[in-house]
């Protein structure tokens, strides 16, 4: 399964992007912090949220079903749906359940281009009742974002990989005040203030900023479709803005916490 991103994707192997805080947070350190412990699916010991049970019961979904049809997507998006640390792959843990179907079934139908994903997504790989589970499983990954606390006895190693399984979306060049006053203005309404989206609005707080600015160009280029009911995508949103304030934006969204 490459390349699900189901917000955008990798260079060769991608394609629609991914603020709790108000200015005040945006102003912290450059690079988000680190959580403790290897990450796992919010449904084996995390709590996952309300709306993403919700989605998960009424679709009567089957994560451990999902967890199995992960070992796939796993090569490129990571065994927690972590994707790449270089933004070549996206983050797909803790997505919306109803965005990330939205996506599969957009690579299944050849409306969303990408190669590295067709061959993922032919019905004899990916049969649709299959979606709902794999979806499920990725939705309710909760993946740690602070810095792990260690016991005296730790070793090296053990620090290592605890520290290696930390999302760390490293703080991107832009001024964070003029991308905040932006985002609230063209952005929020849709992936709301905390940039967390909503069903089939994707999250954007967590994902990788060289994955977004991709995906972002392939909106602009028209090589994906940002916005399904404008008419005229050359009005569209992200057409209007100028290189400057998405890189504000961009800058201003890896200092939010998930």
């Amino acid at each position: 399964m490459a390349v699900l991103a189901l917000a955008p994707v990798g260079a060769a192997a991608a394609d629609k992007p991914a603020a709790k805080s108000s200015a005040k947070k945006s102003v912290k350190s450059s690079v988000k912090a680190p959580t403790a412990e290897a990450s796992e699916p919010a449904s084996a010991n995390k709590p996952v949220t309300t709306h993403i049970s919700a989605a998960i019961a009424a679709l009567k979904a089957d994560p451990e079903t999902g967890r199995q049809i992960n070992g796939v997507c796993a090569a490129c998006h990571g065994d927690t749906g972590q994707g790449g640390k270089k933004g070549e792959y996206p983050r797909l843990a803790g997505q919306h359940v109803e965005y990330l179907m939205d996506q599969l079934k957009k690579f299944k139908e050849r409306k969303r281009t990408n190669l590295p994903m067709f061959p993922y997504t032919e019905e004899r790989e990916l049969p649709d009742e299959d979606l709902v589970h794999i979806a499920a499983y990725l939705a309710s990954i909760k993946l740690d974002t602070d810095y792990p606390v260690f016991k005296e006895s730790d070793d090296a190693l053990t620090r290592l990989l605890a520290v290696e399984k930390v999302l760390n979306i490293p703080r991107s060049e832009g001024d964070i005040e003029a991308g905040l006053k932006v985002y609230k203005t063209e952005c929020a309404s849709c992936h709301k203030k905390d940039g967390m989206g909503n069903k089939t609005v994707p999250m954007l707080t967590g994902q990788y900023t060289v994955y977004l600015k991709r995906q972002i160009d392939k909106f602009i280029k028209g090589e994906r479709i940002h916005d399904e009911e404008m008419k005229d995508p050359s009005k569209d949103v992200l057409n209007q803005l100028k290189p400057e304030e998405i890189r504000d934006i961009l800058a201003y969204l890896t200092t939010l916490d998930d």
